[in-house]
């Protein structure tokens, strides 16, 4: 299935985000709630923002009155916030940025790319995420100019919280995109953003809420499992239950609910771990491209899972 064309004006990922549904976006798009179409439904939560494919894309088609997004990962949902609060800074900090590193020659910008990832990891010690400050805006440009110019565009951080991806070699790498910026901003003008735990939605989520669940995959073996290191304390399998517990407890509140996660049974048939947690709910296999990976004759089709409260109406 294609992936939907942007057109003008429209929002998308300012991030590349390791896991981002971009290319998944035709299937879980096709199993919204008939709720969303007929106005039924006027809240969007999501719990695990990352880069926020579907959030950009459902409001693009659809009239959405309140969306909620939120992370665990506070550099990510200071980016938002920056993005939301003081779009035209953060846009002026990026094209110095831009400047700096185009006007370097190769070794010049693996230099100076190390240069700003450690002194992002100095500033760590120094920073508050307890409340907006002018130094997230200095923070969320380097956060994007490091995702742009690092390897595969990770986000990837140690125990320590230090981001720790080396330098991408890009020839040409899309450090700033100001037209889309201040696209995102507008749109997450009515937004209401919040740092924490999947959990913390509980207060906003009624029967006229759709919820959307992206979680960091369940790794489908040892070496894809570093790739889920988003955040310092990462996601394993009790948290995965966890989330599993939450969903069957959003249910009960007559919420619509999609959660994407990886399928186990790509590695091992006799997996069953996601039928077991959702049994009972919607539970489809969907075909994907593995984009992570550290071998890249390694990316190839695989099946994603796409589990869901409710079906479909149009399918």
């Amino acid at each position: 299935m294609p992936r939907p064309k942007r057109t003008p004006g429209q929002a998308h990922p300012f991030l590349k985000w390791a896991g981002g549904k971009t290319q998944l976006l035709p299937d879980l798009i096709s199993r919204l709630p008939p709720g969303i179409a007929t106005g039924e439904i006027t809240r969007y939560v999501e719990p695990f923002i990352g880069g926020g494919a579907l959030f950009f894309a459902l409001h693009e088609h659809h009239t959405i009155e309140e969306s909620y997004l939120s992370d665990v990962n506070c550099e990510l949902t200071l980016c938002y916030s920056v993005i939301q609060k003081d779009t035209e800074a953060l846009i002026e900090r990026l094209d110095h940025l831009k400047s700096a590193y185009y006007q370097r020659d190769e070794e010049e910008r693996k230099a100076f790319y190390y240069e700003i990832r450690d002194s992002f990891n100095r500033q760590l010690s120094e920073i508050s995420f307890d409340g907006y400050n002018p130094d997230w805006i200095t923070r969320a440009a380097w956060i994007i100019f490091l995702n742009r110019t690092c390897f595969n565009g990770l986000f990837r951080v140690n125990r320590s919280g230090g981001f720790n991806v080396p330098f991408g070699k890009y020839k040409n790498p899309d450090i700033l995109n100001a037209e889309n910026l201040r696209n995102v901003a507008k749109l997450l003008a009515e937004t209401t953003i919040r740092q924490g735990d999947f959990t913390g939605c509980r207060d906003v989520v009624d029967e006229k809420t759709f919820v959307y669940f992206d979680p960091p995959y369940r790794p489908l073996n040892e070496k894809t499992a570093v790739f889920t290191s988003y955040a310092k304390d990462g996601f394993d399998e009790d948290d995965q239950i966890r989330l599993a517990e939450f969903f069957r407890e959003l249910d009960r509140t007559g919420a619509k609910v999609m959660l994407s996660n990886s399928d186990p049974k790509n590695t091992d048939p006799d997996d069953c771990f996601f039928d077991d947690l959702y049994s009972g709910f919607t539970i489809e296999r969907v075909p994907a491209t593995r984009m992570i990976n550290s071998n890249g004759a390694g990316r190839g089709a695989i099946n994603e899972l796409i589990i869901t409260n409710y079906r479909s109406s149009e399918r």
